[in-house]
């Protein structure tokens, strides 16, 4: 029995891996074995920094909302307490967002959470 090497699928993945590669400078680029570790590696990276993505975001929604709020005489915590407190359920995505852009809107909150 003859063997069987099924080329068109060896050849498909090798060629999704150089698809992949396109771009990267010298042989990580071009040779398939170099490109293979560093497609790897990076597709690593990315997964590790869809979640730092978050977590960054997370910290720039905090200190704006601490920055707004220590300009209306209160803490981010004070804030956050009160806020929980009295029923308010804005996220902090959003609280940064009126806190940026409409400052008289997150001022309208913080004195509705007092």
């Amino acid at each position: 029995m003859p063997r069987s090497v099924n080329a068109v699928a060896s050849r498909a993945r090798r060629k999704k891996i150089m698809q992949m590669a396109k771009g990267y400078f010298g042989a990580r680029g071009k040779v398939y074995t170099v490109a293979k570790n560093t497609v790897e590696k990076g597709l690593q990276y990315a997964y590790r920094d869809r979640k730092n993505k978050k977590r960054a975001y997370r910290a720039l929604w905090i200190a704006r909302i601490n920055a707004a709020s220590r300009l209306n005489g209160t803490t981010y915590s004070k804030l956050m307490f009160k806020l929980a407190q009295n029923g308010v359920t804005l996220n902090r995505k959003v609280l940064a967002d009126l806190a940026l852009n409409h400052p008289e809107v997150f001022k309208a909150v913080l004195d509705s959470a007092k």
